[in-house]
């Protein structure tokens, strides 16, 4: 008799509120606002929060002319600090910002991409990208599975979702007690590689000093996890609600906040590996982000090309080097053809190249702030090119054509 192999995962998430995700949102609002104006800009921009005040600090060269402080301010009130009773206030923090030009050692690597601006033809892209290098060195991970819809992981989808609708009951005011800050953990079961059940889930949420715990349990239940979890997966499972009993101080307040320190939040929920650089604040020339979104984009529509369950993709680079390092698959077992067919399979369909990458994903747009929140993968709610499964048919027919030949 064959006995099921049965594990628990753990992922979590955070709500817009947590002060890491201030960083995060202040960092790719200011990347944002750059682009706009120049989409041609380089733009490293790192945020510190804390008590008080917001430090902007890194490296930006660009034409476009951007009031910083005020992007601040309104990403702060956006978020929903606009009483300093709840430790923060977007009026009244202090901003201070310490921004240089990007060091020419780094920009040398890719400034042929300058050349590329309006009037040139695709025939001469094509003919220069391979002299457009990598913006640094690194290494990357894309990831897809078949366990949800959009091809993530369960536990971190729920995750994301659990953290979204927390902010959703806050500013809809059907939890008029919570607070912007917050944080949500799923742990699934697991049958033979299956998620079957929900085990555990732990919703931390800020909260007005008057509400009580009880109350706290009730709204929890009631507006976040029931809208969210579907009864069949909530089938023994237990709850956690501000474990701790008292969640008033929160946000900068509670906590300093960094950009970059959500990554596992950002990308799988630990499911899967990670290169580890952070994607908030970078434009797209800088590989850790737009490396790592066309990692996502290949894994994702080898999946739902049937060519495995389960696809992690690695890629890496060389700084002022065009094409990748390494290309590798790791496919847990789940693969339909060889491994190594399927790395030959997105060389011959993926343009891996960072100039390639930032073409065929259109990422000198203002899109980055709205990823900032509740992961850059698996966003249903946003048409993200890299989410995109535009590439299935070629993919079948590269494997089609292998069998042939």
């Amino acid at each position: 008799m064959t006995m099921l192999r049965r594990h628990l995962f753990t992922s979590e998430s955070v709500t817009e509120g947590h002060p890491d995700k201030i960083c995060d949102q202040i960092s790719d609002a200011i990347l944002d606002a750059f682009l706009v104006q120049d989409p041609f800009a380089r733009v490293a921009c790192e945020t510190v929060a804390n008590t008080g005040y917001i430090l902007v600090t890194g490296q930006i060269t660009s034409s476009a002319r951007i009031d910083i402080p005020l992007v601040v301010r309104e990403v702060v009130a956006d978020i929903g600090y606009t009483n300093s009773r709840f430790g923060f206030d977007a009026a009244s923090c202090a901003v201070f910002v310490a921004v240089e030009q990007q060091s020419p050692d780094i920009a040398a690597a890719v400034d042929l991409s300058w050349e590329l601006r309006g009037g040139v033809s695709l025939a001469e892209i094509d003919a220069k990208i391979d002299g457009i290098g990598a913006g640094d060195q690194g290494l990357m991970f894309g990831f897809a599975c078949d366990e949800t819809p959009e091809f993530m992981p369960l536990p971190i989808s729920l995750a994301h979702r659990l953290a979204r609708q927390l902010a959703q009951a806050r500013k809809g005011g059907r939890l008029d007690w919570l607070r912007p800050d917050g944080k949500t953990q799923v742990t699934v079961e697991y049958e033979d590689g299956q998620p079957v059940r929900v085990d555990t889930i732990l919703i931390s949420t800020q909260h007005s000093p008057e509400v009580d715990h009880a109350a706290i349990s009730a709204g929890l239940m009631e507006h976040v996890v029931i809208p969210v979890v579907p009864e069949e997966l909530r089938q023994h499972t237990r709850y956690f609600f501000n474990p701790s009993g008292r969640f008033v101080i929160g946000g900068p307040q509670g906590d300093a906040g960094l950009t970059g320190r959500k990554i596992i939040v950002d990308s799988y929920g630990g499911y899967a590996r990670h290169g580890g650089g952070a994607f908030s604040g970078k434009d797209p020339t800088k590989v850790d982000r737009s490396g790592t979104y066309a990692a996502r984009y290949a894994a994702k529509n080898l999946v739902a090309a049937g060519l495995a369950r389960k696809c992690e993709v690695q890629i890496s680079y060389a700084i002022g080097v065009a094409r990748p390092t390494s290309i590798a698959v790791e496919t847990f077992n789940t693969n339909a053809i060889a491994e190594q067919a399927i790395e030959e399979v997105i060389k011959q369909v993926f343009d891996l190249r960072p100039a390639g990458i930032i073409r065929s994903l259109d990422l000198r747009r203002p899109v980055y702030r709205q990823v900032a929140n509740y992961g850059h993968f698996g966003r249903g709610d946003l048409d993200l090119p890299w989410e995109r499964l535009d590439k299935v048919t070629a993919i079948k027919e590269v494997v089609a054509s292998m069998v042939h030949t």
